[in-house]
């Protein structure tokens, strides 16, 4: 296991496993957003001998150390992929719908807000997710019967 594997899997909630390094080479090894079904049948499919439930043990105490960014589908289901350049930074997501393409981006617009509505309110310690979901430019170019398979 790298260095860097085990600093990022040395969390003070869950010591550094020959499983969770596995899991977090394979969330490593693509850039978009997974299921942790997903990476568990990568994983499966490599040959690896690892639980679903240690994945997705392991993929929540990454998105919760800051080592992975994690959104919602619209039905509800958590996708995780590792964090980029600005991985211990607070930042948002541009998700392409189509492809899932994504660019973290900064939302200096949001934190005044966010900070505001909860000032008015009399809330501290307030954290929050925005994710923005559009159409990327290249899925963009194609008609939109063909980007969701409806005439």
């Amino acid at each position: 296991m790298s260095a860097t594997l085990g600093r990022t899997l040395g969390s003070k909630r869950q010591r550094a496993t020959r499983q969770g390094g596995l899991v977090l080479e394979q969330l490593g090894a693509r850039d978009d957003f997974r299921s942790a079904q997903a990476v568990f049948s990568e994983l499966r499919a490599r040959g690896e001998d690892v639980g679903l439930s240690t994945v997705y043990r392991h993929l929540q105490t990454l998105a919760s150390d800051g080592a992975a960014d994690t959104l919602q589908t619209p039905d509800g289901e958590a996708l995780y992929r590792l964090c980029g350049q600005s991985a211990r930074s607070h930042h948002h997501h541009l998700v392409c719908r189509d492809c899932g393409r994504t660019v973290e981006i900064e939302g200096r617009g949001v934190e005044r807000w966010a900070a505001s509505v909860a000032e008015e309110h009399g809330f501290i310690d307030v954290d929050h997710t925005v994710e923005l979901l559009g159409v990327c430019a290249d899925c963009a170019g194609h008609p939109s019967e063909e980007r969701d398979g409806r005439p």
